[in-house]
């Protein structure tokens, strides 16, 4: 089970749109505060999705840090309407900076690397458990669905939010409001992942 730190998940906490508020004031305290929120499950989500031999090349937990401080600074211009808009943002970058140090990595592999024999193209621990195929048809129909259904089947299936985690995130009523919707969102997915070829 994923650990998060419970204190930031809970309604009386401040609110991450709140901590946003303050870092585009340039408040570094809440800078820190969001940085800390968001790191250890986005470098869980990295981890699954960097193939083993871009992991050994660049430190995971340094290029997770490195892309929230640089999406955070970027993001003063930007209107984040909700948690979740926050959440898919705060991905997209980091499935950017993941997608760029990929391309690095195969272009210029280490001399270990080239040594060992082991393929450049190797499959992500994610690859490894669902198999390439699957996940772009995961990926695939995860963009089809709609935003918020997006960000709920990536709290419950990438982040391991909890009911109450997504509840709090996604302004759901209660912790069974929130499984209803992630249950929905997950249907739809299967829906999309199983549907013919061509079917809108």
């Amino acid at each position: 089970m994923p650990t998060f730190d419970k204190a930031h998940m809970v309604p009386n906490a401040e609110s991450s749109l709140s901590l946003l508020q303050r870092v585009q004031a340039g408040d570094a305290s809440a800078l820190d505060a969001l940085i800390a929120r968001y790191r250890p499950r986005l470098v869980r989500w990295a981890t699954r999705r960097l193939p083993a031999h871009a992991r050994d090349l660049a430190d995971t937990q340094d290029l997770v840090q490195d892309t929230l401080l640089s999406a955070f600074r970027k993001i003063e211009g930007i209107e984040v309407q909700g948690e979740g808009s926050l959440q898919a943002y705060l991905r997209q970058a980091l499935l950017n900076r993941i997608r760029m140090e990929i391309r690095r990595v195969q272009r210029k592999p280490a001399p270990d690397l080239l040594d060992s024999g082991m393929p450049t193209g190797a499959a992500s621990p994610l690859e490894e458990a669902i198999g390439g195929e699957a996940l772009a048809g995961y990926e695939e129909a995860l963009d089809a669905l709609r935003p918020e259904e997006r960000e709920l089947v990536i709290a419950r299936v990438e982040f391991g939010f909890s009911n109450e985690e997504i509840a709090h995130a996604f302004g759901k009523p209660s912790a069974n409001a929130a499984r209803m919707a992630v249950q929905r969102a997950l249907l739809r997915l299967t829906a999309r992942m199983t549907a013919p070829p061509g079917d809108p």
